[in-house]
């Protein structure tokens, strides 16, 4: 399995988790739909990389495809509401996104999806979240990103948005990337192929029941 090529900003040992509030940064896209972005907001995310690396039960899926079964380009851990999360650092995180966005949300975060992406062969092509409620209803799904850092890329869902120019974030070391509104619905995000990959990256997907 591929190791992390550590962040130079990034030496601390404890595991961390930052304010929200006014820290969070908030990007109207189009047809209702934002992302809110909030710069190392794991301090040791290094650290917590490498404890998921180590710790979680990952395994790999097949999928079809068209006429074929495919492998899927990432390893895979589902966490179903009421299943513990496989860190401690991750609790805490959840209970953060609960307090900063129940809200707006009108529910708490349920269920956790992790990926990891070994090297820069693996990927998640465009989509939505539109399995069940995302698909009709405004939702969110909020992303730590751990390990090196790849482009997420977002657009605007072909014959269903308005408008909109295609947006890319370098997310890692700790960042965190929360889709709101319509953002399922209306636009898609990927994490494509990288021949300049520098090491592995995990991300962490907090959603509300009901959403996948």
């Amino acid at each position: 399995m591929t190791g992390l090529q550590a962040s130079l900003l990034d030496d601390a040992s404890e595991v961390t988790v930052g304010r929200l509030g006014e820290t969070v940064a908030r990007r109207p896209l189009t047809d209702g739909a934002w992302v809110d972005l909030r710069r190392g907001w794991i301090g040791g995310a290094d650290t917590l990389f490498e404890r998921l690396q180590h710790n979680v039960e990952w395994h790999a899926e097949r999928r079809p495809m068209y006429d074929r079964v495919v492998d899927v380009p990432r390893l895979l851990h589902f966490v179903d509401e009421h299943e513990p999360l496989p860190d401690a650092s991750l609790v805490e995180a959840k209970r953060a996104l609960d307090a900063h966005y129940a809200a707006e949300l009108g529910e708490r975060f349920a269920t956790a999806g992790l990926c990891l992406y070994r090297d820069g062969r693996d990927s998640v092509t465009w989509h939505g979240d539109r399995i069940g409620r995302g698909n009709t209803h405004d939702t969110m799904v909020a992303i730590i990103v751990l390990g090196a850092a790849r482009p997420l890329m977002l657009r605007p869902r072909p014959g269903v948005a308005t408008g909109g120019a295609t947006i890319r974030l370098d997310l890692g070391h700790g960042d965190l990337v929360v889709m709101g509104g319509s953002c399922q619905r209306t636009w898609e995000h990927a994490v494509p192929k990288s021949a300049k990959a520098n090491g592995a990256r995990i991300s962490v997907q907090f959603r509300p029941r009901g959403v996948r």
